[in-house]
Formats: C-alpha cells, sequence, structure tokens
C-alpha cells in the first residue's frame, strides 16, 4: 500500500475516533417554574392531597412508610410528567422499592409510557430516583375506556418493600410535575385515507356449462329401498315382533275343556 494510501486510512481512522469521543447530548431534565413558591407539605389520602401546579417545585420531609399525595388540574392537550427523588439517611438496614402512581379524577389509575416508576434502593444508595410520563390528556372518550380525560391528577408517593427495621426513618423528598402542550404524541398521522374498496372483480361473459345428468337406472329391482334403509330394518323389526306375538301367545293359551 502506498504511503498517501496509508495517510488518508489515518485521517479517516482518528475523524471516526473523534466522532466517537464526543458526547451525545442527553434529553434535558424538568425545571421547576421560575418564581414558583415551593411547597412542603403533602396529604396523606386522596381527600387530603396537597394541591400543586405544573412546574410548582416540592420538597417535604417525611418518614419512611407513609402514603403522599398531591393533586394537579390537567386540560385537554397537555401531556404531564412526574419526577421525584427521595433522599435517605446515611444508615440503612437493606434495599427499598419506591412507586410513584397517578390517578384520574375517578381514582382510576394512569400508566406511565416512559420512566422508572418502580425503581429499588440499594442499601448504601444515597437516593433514588422516580419518574412517570403520563399519555396526552384527551378532550373527549368513550365511556369504557381508561383514556386520560381532563380534570383533577393525583400522585401517590410510597414505599412498598423495606426492611422492617427501616420503617419509620426520616427522607427528604423533592418532586416536581412538568406540563407539555406541544401537540399529540399519543395518535399518529394516517399515511392514506380509510376508505373502502371500489375497485369491482373481472366480469365473465362465458356462459358455464352445464353438467350433464346421470341416466337414471332401468333394473327391475330399482324399487326396492336400499338394505341398508331404515326403513328395511323397521318393517323386519315389526314382522319379527308379531311372529313372537303369535307364538307367546299359543304358548300362554289354556287348552279348551270337551
Amino acid at each position: 500500500m502506498s504511503t498517501p494510501t496509508l495517510r488518508a486510512a489515518a485521517a479517516l481512522t482518528a475523524a471516526g475516533l473523534v466522532l466517537l469521543a464526543v458526547p451525545v447530548p442527553a434529553q434535558a431534565a424538568p425545571t421547576p417554574s421560575p418564581g414558583a413558591t415551593p411547597v412542603t407539605r403533602a396529604g396523606t389520602s386522596f381527600l387530603t392531597a396537597t394541591g400543586i401546579a405544573a412546574g410548582q417545585p416540592v420538597r417535604v420531609d417525611a418518614a419512611t412508610g407513609d402514603y403522599l399525595y398531591w393533586s394537579f388540574p390537567a386540560t385537554a392537550g397537555e401531556r404531564h410528567e412526574i419526577t421525584a427523588t427521595v433522599s435517605f439517611p446515611e444508615s440503612r438496614s437493606g434495599p427499598s422499592t419506591w412507586t410513584v402512581e397517578v390517578f384520574d379524577g375517578l381514582r382510576r389509575r394512569q400508566s406511565c409510557t416512559a420512566g422508572a416508576q418502580t425503581p429499588t434502593a440499594a442499601a448504601s444508595a444515597a437516593s433514588v430516583s422516580l419518574g412517570c410520563a403520563l399519555r396526552q390528556v384527551r378532550s373527549w372518550a368513550e365511556p369504557w375506556s381508561a383514556d386520560p380525560l381532563p380534570g383533577t391528577y393525583y400522585v401517590r408517593l410510597s414505599v412498598t418493600e423495606l426492611p422492617e427495621a427501616d420503617l419509620g426513618l426520616p427522607v427528604d423528598v423533592e418532586l416536581l410535575v412538568s406540563s407539555d402542550a406541544s401537540g399529540s404524541r399519543d395518535d399518529g398521522e394516517l399515511k392514506a385515507p380509510l376508505v373502502p374498496n371500489t375497485k369491482a372483480g373481472a366480469v365473465l361473459n362465458a356462459e358455464p356449462v352445464a353438467q350433464q345428468d346421470e341416466e337414471d337406472g332401468t333394473g327391475y329391482f330399482d324399487w326396492l329401498p336400499d338394505l341398508g334403509s331404515r326403513w328395511v330394518w323397521s318393517a323386519i323389526g315389526g314382522v319379527l315382533a308379531a311372529v313372537a306375538g303369535v307364538v307367546g301367545f299359543a304358548l300362554t293359551r289354556r287348552p279348551r275343556r270337551p
């Protein structure tokens, strides 16, 4: 291989290494709205859920094992994402599993399309991050469906599995609900309109040929029924029954006295 060719190959290899070394920008995490007042409390049920707004940060001191509830309004066309971080104390006896759940106004649980909804934190972990991206809120839906509709939504943060010794330990919770109304992300675009197939099939001009009928039999015993017919066996059974009746009557009849 010539020297210019080796130099070109080396240059291409160096360019490829440079491209591989360039980090891919990660998706920006939701940030609080400028000037939003932080919320420092949480409810313990659906009825006592603390109301928050999209972009309003939440910072709460809680205990491991508590059920924390918040509520936020949602309008049609919006797509919400919930992010939460739970910070632990230094000493813990084992791993714990946390979960974030979202319910609509009818207390129906809404599914998450992305995010770590139920992560497990190791015993040595200082914190655990949770996330849940909801589907876009629809303006209408069928009564039997579970599509998200406008109204009040509820967020519940709780721990599902942990050692009994860690129950009641203090934790710091940070939560944020972000809203995005940049068009529909649930419904795709139809490439072609849905129309019925109006193309008729080919028309056959030739007349169908009728099949020749089989010639009727002209035998002498063609009028007799088939031997395996039920009528034949019914007649034979009737004759045998009559013969049996006559024989039985003859055997059981008393002789006349002179």
